[in-house]
Formats: structure tokens, sequence, C-alpha cells
């Protein structure tokens, strides 16, 4: 799976992880775009193929539904929710071991918006 990882999400530590499990990862520091809005990083992923991962559920949701409303498409979302109390956070080999299950499920992830926290 090929992914990118919006600046809420994309740390060293994570990348390193999902590209030790297989994936072909790009952030923003990659992509030169650290620091742009949000609307910039979902274009970047829609034309580069990639499936975005962001903690940014919100407005990723958004953004998801304008393009699904407007008849478009793209590779699909993937939120991690951040967890009260915080302890309960996925930590990056979570991620990876959700991504994996998502996979193994044969859920669809083009065009949909869902969130990585049920796939613990």
């Amino acid at each position: 799976m090929k992914l990118y990882l919006d600046d809420d999400i994309a740390g060293p530590r994570l990348a390193q992880i999902l590209r030790q499990a297989g994936y072909d990862v790009r952030t923003p520091a990659d992509a030169g775009i650290p620091g742009a809005p949000d609307s910039v990083h979902f274009r970047r992923a829609v034309q580069e193929g990639r499936t975005i991962l962001s903690r940014n559920y919100g407005d990723f949701e958004n953004l998801h539904y304008l393009v699904i409303d407007a008849g478009g498409h793209h590779p699909g979302v993937l939120a991690v929710r951040r967890d009260d109390p915080k302890r309960r956070n996925m930590k990056p080999h979570e991620i990876a071991r959700a991504l994996r299950k998502l996979e193994t499920a044969g859920a669809p992830i083009a065009d949909v918006y869902d969130e990585l926290n049920h796939w613990r």
C-alpha cells in the first residue's frame, strides 16, 4: 500500500516502522510541503495515488465527503483518533498492525474514510 502521512502524524518513528512493514511511505517533508494546509496534502496524496494517514480526522473526513459528493475519487483516508486517556493512543507499531488487519480483511480503502482505531 502506498501511504501519505500528513503533518499531524508524520513522525520519523512511524515512517520507519511502516517502511519496515513493507509500506511505501511519503511524508510532507519528502514532498517538500511540510506545514501546508490539509487540502494541499490531500491533493498531493490523490495525485500520487496514496492513501492518506492522519490524526486530523475532522478535516480529512470533510475533505473525503467533499470529493465523494462532487462525484470524485481518492485513494482513501485512514484516520487515527486520539484516545482518552492518552495512554491508549495508538503507538506506531499498533498503527502498522491495524493497517495489516485492514488489508488482510480485504476492506475497501479507495474512496473510503475509515478509522484505524477500529482495527486494533
